[in-house]
């Protein structure tokens, strides 16, 4: 008899930090009551913590997967999704099936407008368990289910230099490229002294062969991010991430006309219909699937669809525990062209301890984790700094 979903169950995971995501507070930045605060220049909020929505979905059999996705903003209302929505509707469901309920969860809300945002969140986060249950199921790790192992391990770009000045993030910057890392992103929304200045300081000091991206986090309108692109060309800028706003599909496209580097963006997206516009309008030489919000099924439909327009897939990588990061490996370990990883190192070093199973950077590549499903599970130590929120 063919095992069947019998339960879901959604915990928030909060870890302290001494330093809040991308660096320290600057001049005019308060958290407020509920432990938010609002980055002034790119006017997106954080929580001074890391947190995210784990997802524990368990068979009749008692086979159990794991899932997780963005808990940034307001984590109860995955829960609340999960609870009301997704289990009373996928109970019963064969966890193989797991591309199909994907489709079937998308449907039931597309004529309501929710095609995306939390919603998605928390289907991606039951996807990424279901396809944890599939390869347990199999006895092989995830990557193999999804078109066969293409590496065994993963260049790995280093994610932002939190640091408070110019001068550290060099020093800290040194200190990866020392550690055998050869590419290095850099936040334009904590460039305090300068986002031109940032950028020809890190190049005269790390030298000409070290790759140098920079996140915009969409703070500028087309011509502006056009014409400072331009102006960073001279320093052999890699990438440009996130130039304009996410829903300027236009003005994306008319940044990657009017510059030589390469623009790259997805992180917001959450499935393929996100995604399709913007590759049918050119505006990307890279797309970066974030598997928190899109779950395996989308991420692969995605890096699929990108490869049929000759367009590369560097993955991000955001906050989490690490069970999206492990699932975003499993993904990108099947992906034909795929460059290299985002490493997301003052969050994964730490919080990676918090999971059974290998989640591992060194050397300037990721390891893939070992073992069937996804590779890793929730630890005990996690389970201090996790809370239920549903029943």
């Amino acid at each position: 008899m063919t095992d069947a979903i019998a339960h879901i169950e959604t915990f928030v995971v909060t870890i302290p930090r001494d330093t809040p995501y991308l660096g320290p507070l600057r001049a005019g930045e308060e958290v407020n009551e509920r432990g938010y605060f609002v980055r002034t220049s790119n006017r997106t909020i954080y929580p001074v913590e890391d947190r995210s929505v784990l997802v524990k979905v368990t068979t009749h059999d008692g086979v159990v997967g794991w899932g997780e996705t963005y808990g940034l903003t307001a984590p109860g209302v995955i829960g609340v999704f999960v609870e009301d929505l997704i289990l009373p509707l996928i109970r019963g469901r064969d966890p193989l099936d797991v591309r199909a309920i994907w489709d079937d969860l998308y449907d039931i809300l597309r004529v309501r407008g929710y095609g995306g945002g939390f919603w998605l969140d928390a289907v991606a986060a039951v996807d990424i368990a279901l396809w944890d249950i599939c390869g347990k199921l199999a006895g092989v790790p995830v990557r193999k289910l999804l078109g066969g192992e293409r590496r065994s391990s993963i260049p790995a770009y280093v994610s932002g230099l939190p640091r408070a000045t110019v001068a550290e993030r060099i020093e800290l910057a040194q200190e990866f490229v020392g550690k055998g890392y050869s590419a290095i992103k850099f936040a334009a929304a904590v460039s305090s002294e300068g986002i031109e200045a940032e950028m020809k300081a890190l190049r005269e000091a790390l030298g000409p062969e070290i790759k140098l991206m920079i996140d915009f986090h969409w703070m500028f309108g087309a011509g502006d991010a056009a014409a400072l692109i331009r102006r960073l060309e001279p320093y052999g800028l890699f990438f440009a991430e996130a130039p304009v706003k996410p829903e300027d599909v236009e003005g994306l496209a008319q940044v990657a006309r009017s510059v030589s580097v390469p623009v790259a963006a997805g992180e917001e997206w959450r499935s393929i219909h996100d995604a399709q516009p913007r590759l049918a309008a050119a505006a990307v030489s890279i797309v970066q699937p974030e598997m928190g919000h899109t779950g395996i099924t989308q991420f692969m439909r995605i890096s699929e669809l990108a490869a049929c327009h000759h367009v590369a897939t560097i993955p991000h990588a955001t906050i989490g525990v690490g069970i999206f990061q492990a699932a975003s490996l499993q993904a990108s370990a099947a992906i034909a062209d795929l460059p290299m990883h985002e490493y997301q190192h003052s969050i994964m070093d730490r919080n990676a301890a918090l999971l059974e199973g290998q989640l591992k950077a060194e050397a300037g590549h990721y390891l893939l984790p070992h073992g069937p499903g996804l590779g890793v599970a929730p630890a005990e130590a996690l389970w201090k700094h996790a809370a239920k929120i549903q029943g």
